[in-house]
Formats: structure tokens, C-alpha cells, sequence
């Protein structure tokens, strides 16, 4: 039992807990190694109140005990004495009471006279004098410098609390204008971006020479720039914001076998959002949303009724391969892929690419993001309809110059050198409907003719 004791007080003097001034009589102000002893007393004033402080150890191999140290809390007086038996596995002699340690006429031979001066006293604090201006000529007050310095870092800390509340209310008034999560969180990754770099938010020309300085794409400056110039405007300030010209880019296009070896890559449940990506489409955030009661496994039907980026709600006719992947999943939560978190099941999908791409040795693989599934889709659509305006419905478009960058993609992919075509001109609704189903494109109509073409 006195173990255990020592041991749990031992463990509680590390938590810091006793710090302060208290009663030295009150059960609060008793330290770990605190002990109101029976037997031992300070030989200086008598005080039965004591802490232990430390062991000393003797030097030879003959006597292997240890010495208690000593400290009263009365008046900080310091002596050593024998251990108790039972610390630390040392063997001591019982402990002797202090009529028998003080009175014996060797008993200086384990007091100590040590100076001690007890921290809790007007003596140990600090002073406040400052240096006297006749000892030495332009001396200053260091005591004054301090708290000037430390009164600036407040201010400092005290400013950019400001900044980050200000930014805050910035998002919270976008949420209630109805912008959209991505939108919001591609703003507060721009503001958050301005911060960290230590630029001033109420200084344009600082944020202009922050933009100027960082090696980053002109795509990324101009998302920048635009949240910068939301957050004056919200803050009823205005700058000139720098010109930078977005070219968009042409998306990359893998092959269907690659896109395959990543689907069968990877784990259950992202092989089937995978899966889903390349058959419907999706954004990964609409994916990432998608519940249950919009999957209808027995007509293999998926709805879409919330898009993203303000696009049209769609509905997708899916594969048996697919069904069965959905049907293989575990219906804990009502989102089919779990919680809906986009960040994270793209981070999955990026450790799993990582991997497959050493071990199928195909650095391909690594320009493949979740967005590629989209546009290869939407690539492969053009290249067996020819309707722009159907691939405009199935991604959910609302204009038409969106759906363009496709035709351009399977022209370049696609495309053979023959420009020939076979045209027909019918006017029966039955021949009009089986030249449809063979993949003829309808052209014009001409003295109740409908000409159709298709390439050879």
C-alpha cells in the first residue's frame, strides 16, 4: 500500500497541479513528496512539516544505503537523514526517531548547513529598480523595453485575430448569398493562402506584391485575385486587381484499359465509386453525395436531383458490372460511398494510383485524376453519337460552348484522314428511324426531304 501511495504521488507532483500559495496546514498545499512526519522534526525551528529532497548515496561498497535528504517548509532548511525502508529496493536500517539522530553526539555528521533562501518571500521576487541615469550615460530602462516589445506582439496577435474574424464573417456571408461549397472553399483556401504567407488583407498593393512574387499558374493567381476581390468588396474596399489571362487547358485522355487497371486496383468501395465516375460522368463531389434512395438496382437507373455547379439534374442507365459492385457494399449510412467527404475519397484514390502506377510500371496512370473519368465519357459519347447537344444533356450543361472542348477532343483522338460521308435523303418516318439507329446525323430538310450523313 505505501508503494502504491508513493507511486500516485509521484504521478500527480508531475501534472504541475500544487502550483501557488496555499495554506501550508490545508490539504491542498501538501506536495508529492510532502510528509508530516512522526519521528522526524527540522532541527532548526522543530517543524514536523517536511519534504523529501532527494537521495544521497554513500560512496562505499561496504555501506550500499542511501541517505534521505530533508527540506522544511517552515524555514527552508535543508539536513539529511537515513531512508526509509521500502525506497527504491534500497536496504536501510529502520528509521530512527530525531531525540535518537539530533541528540547523539555524532548527529552533525548528517546535518548540513546549507544556505537556503525560500522562494516564497518578498526577498525573492524580482525587483523593480531601474538603473540610475548618473552611473552611466544613455543607459536605459530594460524593464521599459521589455513591455514595449511584448505590448507590439499583442497587438500583432490581437491583429491577425481580427483578420481571421473578418474572413469568417466573409465565408458565413457567402454562405448566406447561396454560393456553393466549392466555390466558398476554393475563396477560403485563397484568403488562408494570403495569410500564411503573411500578407496584409487591408493593404492591396501588399497583396499585389505577394501575387507577383509566388511561382504558382496564372489559374491559381486569378482564383486569388477574385476571392481577394470579394473580401474588399464585402469589407466595402476596392483595389485595381492585376490582369492575368486563363488558358484552359486540354484535359488528358487515357485508354479504357487504363482506366480498368485502376477500377480493379483498387479496394471494394472505391472500385465502385470509380466505376460509377467512368459510366455516369459524375463530378466526384455529385458521386460523393449520392444516397441510396436515388439508386434504383432493379431498374439499374442512378437520379442526380443535386448537381453541382448549378448543371441540370440527369438521370444514367448503369451495367450489370456496376449494379453488382453497389449490391457488394454495406449499407451503413444512407450516402452509398459512407460520409459524404470528397477530399478524402479522392486522397484514397490518390495513394491506390500511386501504388499502381510503380507496379504496373505506367506513369500514365499518374496524370489520371478523378475529373478524367468525366472527360473521358464525355469523349467517348461524341465519338459514338455525334450530338453534341445529347452530350450537353448527359454532363448536365447548361450551355453548349462547355460541351465543345469534347468535339474537339475526339476530332484529335478519332479523327481519320478520309473526309468522305454517305448521305441519304428519306421522308418515311421508318426510314427516318432506322437511319437514326445505324448512326446516321441528321443535316437539313429540303423540299420535304430530311438529309442524313454518315462518315464512311
Amino acid at each position: 500500500m505505501r508503494g502504491e501511495a508513493a507511486s500516485t504521488d509521484s504521478i500527480l507532483g508531475k501534472s504541475g497541479l500544487n502550483i501557488g500559495k496555499l495554506d501550508p496546514q490545508g490539504p491542498a498545499a501538501q506536495s508529492p513528496n510532502h510528509i508530516r512526519s512522526k519521528e522526524l522534526c527540522c532541527p532548526e525551528c522543530g517543524s514536523r512539516l517536511l519534504y523529501k529532497d532527494g537521495l544521497r548515496y554513500s560512496r562505499g561498497r561496504e555501506d550500499p544505503r542511501s541517505i534521505q535528504r530533508w527540506l522544511c517548509r517552515d524555514c527552508g532548511y535543508r539536513f539529511s537523514g537515513p531512508c526509509p525502508v521500502g525506497v527504491r529496493g534500497f536496504k536501510s536500517r529502520p528509521v530512527q526517531t530525531s531525540e535518537d539522530i539530533y541528540r547523539h553526539p555524532n548527529a552533525s555528521e548528517g546535518v548540513q548547513n546549507v544556505d537556503r533562501q525560500i522562494l516564497n518571500c518578498r526577498s525573492a521576487l524580482p525587483s523593480s529598480r531601474q538603473v540610475c541615469e548618473f552611473l552611466t550615460e544613455g543607459s536605459k530602462n530594460l524593464a521599459t523595453v521589455d513591455t514595449t516589445q511584448q505590448t507590439k506582439e499583442q497587438d500583432a496577435g490581437t491583429t491577425e485575430k481580427d483578420v481571421k474574424g473578418k474572413i469568417f464573417e466573409f465565408l458565413w456571408h457567402m454562405q448566406k448569398q447561396n454560393y456553393s461549397e466549392e466555390t466558398i472553399y476554393a475563396y477560403s483556401s485563397a484568403l488562408r493562402n494570403l495569410i500564411k504567407n503573411k500578407a496584409d488583407l487591408f493593404n492591396p498593393e501588399n497583396v499585389k506584391e505577394f501575387l507577383a512574387r509566388i511561382q504558382v499558374g496564372e489559374a491559381r493567381k486569378h482564383v486569388i485575385a477574385a476571392a481577394y476581390t470579394l473580401f474588399l468588396a464585402f469589407n466595402k474596399m476596392a483595389w485595381d486587381p492585376p490582369k492575368y489571362h486563363v488558358n484552359r487547358k486540354l484535359p488528358f485522355i487515357p485508354r479504357q484499359e487504363e482506366l480498368n487497371d485502376l477500377i480493379m486496383g483498387c479496394g471494394k468501395k472505391t472500385g465502385a465509386y470509380l466505376q460509377m465516375l467512368k459510366e455516369t460522368a459524375m463530378r466526384k463531389g455529385e458521386a460523393a453525395k449520392l444516397r441510396w434512395i436515388d439508386v434504383d438496382l432493379a431498374r439499374k437507373t442512378i437520379t442526380l436531383n443535386n448537381p453541382e455547379k448549378n448543371g441540370n439534374p440527369r438521370i444514367f442507365n448503369i451495367s450489370n458490372k456496376l449494379v453488382s459492385m453497389l449490391n457488394s457494399l454495406q449499407k451503413k449510412n444512407e450516402h452509398v460511398f459512407g460520409t459524404p467527404n470528397k477530399v478524402t475519397r479522392a486522397t484514397i484514390f490518390y495513394k491506390k494510383r500511386k501504388a499502381l502506377a510503380h507496379r504496373l510500371g505506367n506513369p500514365r496512370l499518374l496524370q489520371i485524376s478523378l475529373h478524367t473519368f468525366r472527360h473521358w465519357k464525355a469523349t467517348m459519347l461524341y465519338h459514338e453519337t455525334k450530338n453534341p447537344m445529347l452530350v450537353k444533356e448527359f454532363l448536365g450543361h447548361r450551355n453548349l460552348d462547355t460541351t465543345l472542348l469534347y468535339i474537339q477532343l475526339e476530332k484529335a483522338l478519332f479523327q481519320t484522314d478520309s473526309d468522305e460521308f454517305m448521305v441519304k435523303a428519306v421522308k418515311d418516318p421508318e426510314e427516318i428511324k432506322g437511319l437514326l439507329e445505324v448512326g446516321y446525323e441528321y443535316i437539313c430538310t429540303k423540299d420535304d426531304l430530311l438529309f442524313f450523313r454518315k462518315r464512311k
